[in-house]
């Protein structure tokens, strides 16, 4: 079933676990992200990038997921990752997702705040939950550039944030990277804990394929409500695909060497979900 993110992500701060979140990037993705969910019994988050949006249209992810989530009563969200504009952000809204990110995280603070409080105003009368960035997540995913400058997110400038433009949840920047990580990434797990203690909302950790899984955890302990995967998911299944198709070079049919994709991939959520902590919790 279609849910919105701000009922399970309040019911994951209550219970001090996280809600796996993971980009899907065609309908196999999408189905395998299900079958993971529903073998671990866990809630889920299913989303896409305005990169992916722009490769098939917002109509075409809505749909996929939708069609998933109708045939299971397993509680999924279909949610926008680093929307880039307004515009996007509507896009996505009016297409049926069920929550929004706004990433006004490049933009001066009294910037960010304002977009940001926008995008909350149109969606929370629909009942969407919305998702803000303060600080910066790095490296490079899809068209994402995270840039090189301090990627920490301030405590008290998250605490004026969250007051001004009504988000439901936060992604802060706390030493992850998107993309494929060069050398063992350090979460700043205590910073974690300190903005908790002011927001006292959800809040997310991105860029965190190749992460740890102890240190996921860890920043689960100390306030992580929803933990992003995305790059892992690419690799599995496009590794699944590579080695079918070695073990098999006269294969043609997408329905075989997707399946093994597939596989991988369902796989790789299932741990995800347990190192969340969600499973069992749908």
């Amino acid at each position: 079933m279609l849910v919105t993110a701000k009922e399970l992500m309040a019911e994951a701060m209550k219970g001090r676990y996280a809600i796996g979140a993971f980009n899907v990037e065609n309908m196999e993705m999408v189905m395998a992200v299900l079958a993971a969910a529903e073998a671990q019994a866990s809630p889920v988050i299913m989303q896409t990038t305005p990169a992916t949006i722009r490769y098939a249209g917002v109509d075409y992810y809505y749909a996929n997921v939708a069609a998933a989530a109708a045939r299971s009563r397993i509680p999924v969200v279909m949610h926008l990752d680093h929307g880039d504009s307004f515009a996007c952000a509507m896009s996505a809204y009016r297409a049926g997702y069920t929550s929004i990110m706004i990433d006004g995280s490049k933009l001066p603070l009294e910037e960010n705040i304002a977009l940001t409080r926008r995008v909350a105003e149109a969606c929370h009368p629909g009942g969407v939950s919305v998702e803000g960035e303060l600080g910066r997540v790095g490296g490079k995913e899809d068209d994402l550039e995270g840039g090189e400058d301090n990627p920490y997110t301030d405590p008290a400038e998250a605490k004026q944030f969250v007051e001004e433009t009504g988000v439901d949840c936060l992604a802060v920047g706390v030493g992850t990277a998107h993309g494929v990580y060069k050398g063992i990434p350090r979460v700043n797990t205590e910073l974690i804990a300190v903005i908790r203690d002011l927001v006292h909302i959800p809040l997310v950790l991105h860029g965190t394929s190749g992460v740890p899984d102890e240190q996921v955890r860890t920043a689960v302990r100390n306030g992580i409500c929803k933990v992003n995967y995305a790059t892992d998911l690419r690799i599995a299944f496009t590794r699944g695909v590579r080695d079918f198709l070695a073990e098999n070079p006269e294969a043609f049919d997408p329905k075989l060497y997707c399946r093994r994709g597939m596989a991988e991939v369902q796989s790789y959520v299932e741990q995800k979900i347990a190192v969340c902590g969600s499973a069992g919790k749908a």
